[in-house]
């Protein structure tokens, strides 16, 4: 009677218990109340219970996180990379909760407010839900920006309104806007400009235009001033000209 309720405890038992059945069993068979035949055919099927492989987890539904696609990692690097922070400000965030701060920015620096989902931001700026919210709580810590929140029903609220708060985040989004700091044309490089300038100017010197002798620097009138007389000298020899005393 005892032997078939342990069975049945066995059979029924999950891997985590049968450690418990098991030493249920062997103070059963101390006391007496089971056999020696029934105790070794009870321990027998406890191990080969033990011995089942245990089957793994169903892969779960990740959500609230989008993947780690390259897409998304492009996204995330090049909101980071927009400018859209005071460099002193940005140092303070990871390069992901630096682009959801960039998104935030953006939205308020067209509209004056963000009042984007989180699911929103977090879509746009390649990164996860969780990721939104703790860059959000971080920048209300320091305190950057400002959250409102807008409850419609006991159970149901609209999108947060974010605000920046910053007056040194709010004047450099300011100078964006206008575009100051933003240079679209690449630098020019005045010595090579300055090079082609000289070379033109000692062409037209070597040419003979008197017009354009204004132009040949001081220190080279000077060095032809001072050649001069060699290369006239020079001339006379090669012409045969003798100096009459």
């Amino acid at each position: 009677m005892f032997a078939t309720q342990l069975r049945q405890a066995v059979e029924a038992s999950p891997r985590s218990g049968l450690t418990h059945v098991s030493s249920l069993l062997w103070r059963a068979h101390a006391a007496g109340s089971i056999g020696d035949d029934d105790a070794q055919a009870l321990a027998e099927l406890i191990e080969a219970k033990k011995a089942v492989p245990v089957t793994g987890k169903p892969a779960q539904r990740r959500v609230g996180s989008r993947p780690r696609t390259p897409a998304s990692m492009e996204r995330r690097r090049r909101w980071a990379s927009s400018g859209a922070m005071p460099p002193q400000l940005q140092a303070r965030f990871t390069l992901a909760e630096s682009a959801v701060l960039a998104v935030v920015a953006a939205e308020v620096r067209t509209k004056g407010s963000c009042s984007l989902t989180i699911g929103h931001i977090a879509a746009l700026a390649g990164v996860c839900r969780k990721t939104v919210k703790t860059a959000l709580r971080e920048a209300v810590e320091h305190g950057l920006m400002r959250i409102q929140e807008r409850r419609l029903t006991a159970w149901r609220n609209a999108s947060n309104v974010i605000t920046i708060t910053s007056p040194e985040w709010n004047a450099w989004l300011r100078l964006r806007r206008r575009g100051v700091g933003v240079n679209p044309c690449p630098p020019r490089i005045q010595g090579k400009k300055e090079g082609a300038a000289l070379l033109r100017g000692q062409t037209r010197c070597a040419s003979g235009d008197p017009a354009r002798l204004d132009q040949v620097p001081m220190w080279r009138a000077e060095q032809n001033q001072a050649t001069r007389p060699s290369r006239i000298r020079g001339l006379k020899a090669d012409l045969g000209i003798t100096r009459v005393t």
